[in-house]
């Protein structure tokens, strides 16, 4: 089948309302078809102040606001008819999901009625997030929850080896492929870096700034952020620590981490500047299947420190381009930091290393790879 003949329905159930990772690649994605002339609609709720302009057609399906204090994220109520209608004039010969909740199954349930082939992509890492909520006796229910549901799909696309790793240890019987992630080589790039706009946050041109780059969430490893920041102080370790992102934990984490510096919410080649005007990246979630933000450093010369966990054990090179660090060992993160704010020249060293390690990361080369996975589901 050639790509004119796809007509895929991509589910999301945040594809522009509140910016994040994964609904970047998917609007990358989403791009990326049309230009190869597939046809692409997607549903996913909507607001009517939405973070970014859609890329494609965007069906709005009715949510209900997230509880448990996350009502920047909505949840949808499953397909009702006027979008099961709309899904219907559509024809699609690909059902595309990406999360596990009500629409996403709801969507495979549609799909397989029809005899229409199924694709998950696999985002986010949600059954960990139990744990930073005081809820960690769930995880394992939602592990099975998450089998259960990506064993519905022809075929199940994960960002990193990993992953595949992950799923089959979980018992995941359906057929994993790999849809990577890119990078943007014009915005994240080590000339980016600005040390006017450090000056203009009060970190002198001779400070070690250790960086954070996400929405600030709980599930991003803020607590175990916060206890290396004081271990550090504890220390004596010369640093500054610089907040790139906004997020509903934004207050707590200031509480928790007194002396970081926040920058707010950086985007286009502002944000390219944030991230090389940094010197270390730490990255200590356990949530991500990939970790741009970890690809970004890397590509912008920054020497990364990140938890032993999926994505990032695919992405750092020990000793290289960085320090993987088992997921909440204080210590051991303190540590890497340490030595390499010890040491301009290991630091510098790094820097090129991932650098050069990141430059192999094109969203074209990722994005070709949805589109051959689909194709030889409709026998193309």
């Amino acid at each position: 089948m050639q790509a004119t003949d796809l007509r895929v329905a991509l589910f999301s159930g945040n594809y522009n309302y509140t910016r994040d990772g994964a609904n970047q690649s998917l609007n990358l994605l989403v791009g990326y078809l049309l230009a190869a002339g597939v046809a692409v609609r997607v549903y996913s709720p909507t607001l009517p102040k939405p973070a970014f302009a859609p890329t494609g057609d965007l069906v709005d399906v009715p949510a209900i606001p997230m509880p448990f204090g996350r009502a920047e994220y909505r949840i949808a109520r499953g397909l009702p008819r006027r979008v099961a209608q709309d899904l219907e004039a559509f024809v699609p010969n690909i059902v595309h999901v990406s999360a596990p909740e009500l629409l996403g199954h709801a969507a495979v349930r549609w799909a397989k009625r029809r005899g229409i082939a199924t694709v998950a992509s696999f985002h986010t890492r949600f059954e960990t997030y139990p744990r930073y909520y005081g809820l960690g006796a769930l995880e394992p229910l939602f592990v099975r929850l998450m089998t259960r549901f990506y064993d519905k799909f022809d075929r199940v696309l994960v960002p990193s080896p990993s992953m595949i790793d992950l799923l089959h240890q979980w018992g995941v019987a359906a057929p994993i492929g790999i849809w990577s992630r890119g990078i943007d080589h014009d915005r994240f790039r080590p000339d980016r870096r600005s040390l006017a706009w450090r000056r203009s946050l009060g970190i002198a041109d001779g400070d070690v700034a250790v960086g954070f780059l996400g929405r600030l969430v709980k599930e991003k490893g803020l607590d175990v952020f916060a206890d290396v920041i004081a271990a550090l102080r504890q220390r004596g370790v010369p640093h500054k620590v610089l907040v790139v992102g906004k997020g509903p934990a934004k207050d707590w984490f200031a509480e928790q981490a007194p002396e970081a510096i926040f920058a707010g919410f950086q985007s286009g080649d502002d944000l390219g500047r944030a991230v090389a005007s940094m010197d270390v990246f730490f990255n200590p979630s356990v949530t991500e299947t990939f970790g741009n933000v970890t690809t970004e450093a890397m590509a912008a010369g920054v020497p990364v420190v990140a938890a032993r966990a999926t994505g990032a054990v695919d992405l750092v090179v020990p000793g290289e381009t960085g320090y993987l660090v088992e997921p909440r060992d204080i210590a051991g993160y303190a540590d890497a930091i340490t030595a390499i704010v010890a040491d301009p020249a290991r630091r510098a060293a790094m820097g090129r290393a991932g650098h050069a390690r990141a430059a192999a990361y094109r969203w074209d080369t990722a994005n070709q790879a949805v589109l051959d996975t689909y194709r030889a589901l409709t026998g193309g």
